[in-house]
């Protein structure tokens, strides 16, 4: 009997004890609202990959690869595609200088508006560098949200940026696996 009881109070121990144990709150995902605006942050070609996601995801979004403050119209969301390609600058008549100016311009003009802004970071480790970083490290701290491709946060750069900023992040092995986040980012 005596072992019996000991048995029981070793149990209920035990059950008391697992109830008290602090569980993680779960992540809250960042909720987004519809018509989304996409732009090129730094004039890469991962801002089509976006487009096509959104598309393929239902949302109701559109596509300037230079948008400006006027763009804002009716927008809900501002989604920033991360990566800097120079050959893309060059192609838009533009230099680093002159997309950062663009891109804080437009920032602003969101913040102002109460705009929420997603990045995404699709082109993996070809899109990291320096001028990418630079640039990067001026925008993802006004952002809610970010998700990016493994590959491109091998160093944990994203990861740091992120915690220390206080933005959701979401990592995808490929770009293609961003759809099912990105849609359900959106209400």
């Amino acid at each position: 009997m005596k072992n019996g009881i000991s048995m029981s109070l070793i149990v209920s121990g035990i059950l008391i004890g697992a109830l008290m144990i602090p569980v993680p709150a779960q992540e809250t995902a960042a909720v987004f609202e519809q018509p989304l605006l996409i732009t090129s942050v730094g004039q890469n070609a991962e801002v089509q990959i976006a487009a096509v996601l959104a598309k393929r995801a239902g949302l109701d979004y559109s596509l300037a690869k230079l948008a400006a403050p006027e763009d804002l119209a009716n927008v809900k969301t501002l989604v920033f595609v991360l990566g800097t390609s120079l050959k893309g600058l060059g192609s838009a008549g533009l230099d680093l200088d002159k997309e950062k100016a663009r891109v804080l311009g437009l920032s602003t003009a969101a913040q102002m508006k109460q705009i929420h802004i997603l990045c995404l970071h699709l082109g993996g480790e070809a899109r990291r560098g320096q001028q990418s970083d630079e640039l990067i490290s001026e925008i993802l701290p006004l952002a809610r949200k970010l998700i990016v491709v493994k590959s491109g946060n091998s160093d944990g750069f994203f990861t740091r940026l992120c915690r220390q900023h206080d933005v959701s992040l979401v990592e995808v092995d490929k770009p293609a696996d961003a759809q099912t986040p990105l849609q359900q980012a959106f209400r």
